[in-house]
């Protein structure tokens, strides 16, 4: 078939002034032409981020408008010029830009550099694809590169209730790992305790008291999605050698006030911190964890699915925060 000429999409014409959900206009626009070097892709869903949020508000660094948001997109290839991929392909992208320098996913098709691009295959619902690339990508980094954790320890996963927390949290019980996973509220527990968590925490300010409570040398390593305010709390949970992974930042604060390394850090616990792009997601990864999920062995946590003339509303509920799971779109 003809790709169209133009698209559906989510365009964002300027941010901060107009800082509410609505500043997220769905209009018809062309459709990006490939270069060389590029993958036109059909895009059939796509997942929320905070760091979309952010840069909805004008927080986003490099930005340049009008700009159709998204950092990452699933679906096929349309035309690769380079030859790179094959029309039909299944295929997610993310990262190297999409959504800030260029065009992202928050629309009907998205062009971008073949090296951003993974293949799959797969007969899962368009819905749990779409909610796989960034939140997997982050998730399996921060287990690996970040804490390099080990098969049969333990971790702490802070903010346990995010998508990249119950992502982290299916990655780790796949390895054995003994997981501790903090909610903000006790209502929220039956989601972590149905993918596995051995130990939920109602976060009352000082988990590393309950951590040891329960583990009296603290945990192994532990992921930080929640950001500045928690992650004192977090490296007091964490036991010798162990180490911290500052990967998200939940609570919209990165910087740490009057930061004081011999004050902050407990002896022996180390503090890493973890962002990666496509090539952080290897293909194997990416298929494995999608067979797994079709064989009923691990689980896509997604909260709730919109179609795309309704992102505003999908923006309105991540700002609110308050749920459990990923966010996702489909067009």
């Amino acid at each position: 078939m003809t790709t169209p000429t133009t698209m559906r999409a989510a365009v964002l014409d300027a941010p901060g002034t107009e800082e509410a959900p609505g500043a997220l206009d769905v209009r018809e626009i062309p459709v990006p032409v490939p270069k060389p070097g590029e993958v036109l892709i059909r895009v059939r869903a796509f997942g929320l981020n905070r760091s979309e949020l952010h840069t909805r508000m004008g927080f986003g660094e490099g930005v340049t408008y009008p700009r159709v948001l998204g950092i990452e997109a699933t679906g096929m290839v349309e035309s690769a010029p380079g030859g790179e991929f094959e029309a039909g392909q299944q295929v997610v992208a993310m990262m190297g830009g999409m959504g800030r320098t260029f065009d992202g996913g928050y629309a009907e098709y998205t062009s971008v550099p073949a090296s951003q691009v993974v293949p799959f295959s797969s007969g899962l619902d368009w819905a749990t694809l779409g909610a796989v690339p960034e939140m997997l990508q982050t998730a399996y980094g921060s287990l690996t590169v970040g804490m390099d954790a080990q098969p049969g320890s333990s971790v702490l996963i802070r903010g346990g209730t995010s998508s990249i927390g119950m992502a982290a949290a299916v990655l780790a019980k796949r390895r054995g790992m003994t997981v501790f996973s903090t909610t903000r509220s006790a209502a929220k527990a039956s989601s972590l305790t149905a993918i596995g968590i051995d130990h939920v925490l109602v976060d009352d300010g000082d988990v590393a008291a309950q951590v040891r409570a329960i583990a009296p040398d603290g945990v192994g390593s532990a992921l930080e999605l929640i950001g500045a305010p928690t992650l004192r709390d977090t490296l007091a949970a964490t036991g010798y050698h162990g180490t911290v992974c500052f990967t998200g930042m939940l609570s919209n604060r990165w910087i740490l006030d009057d930061f004081y390394p011999n004050g902050w850090l407990p002896r022996g616990v180390r503090l890493a911190a973890y962002s990666g792009d496509a090539s952080d997601l290897p293909a194997a990864v990416l298929q494995e964890f999608l067979d797994a999920v079709a064989a009923g062995e691990a689980a896509v946590p997604i909260q709730e699915v919109f179609p795309l003339d309704r992102i505003a509303d999908a923006h309105a509920v991540m700002e609110r925060g308050g749920g459990a799971g990923k966010l996702v779109v489909t067009t």
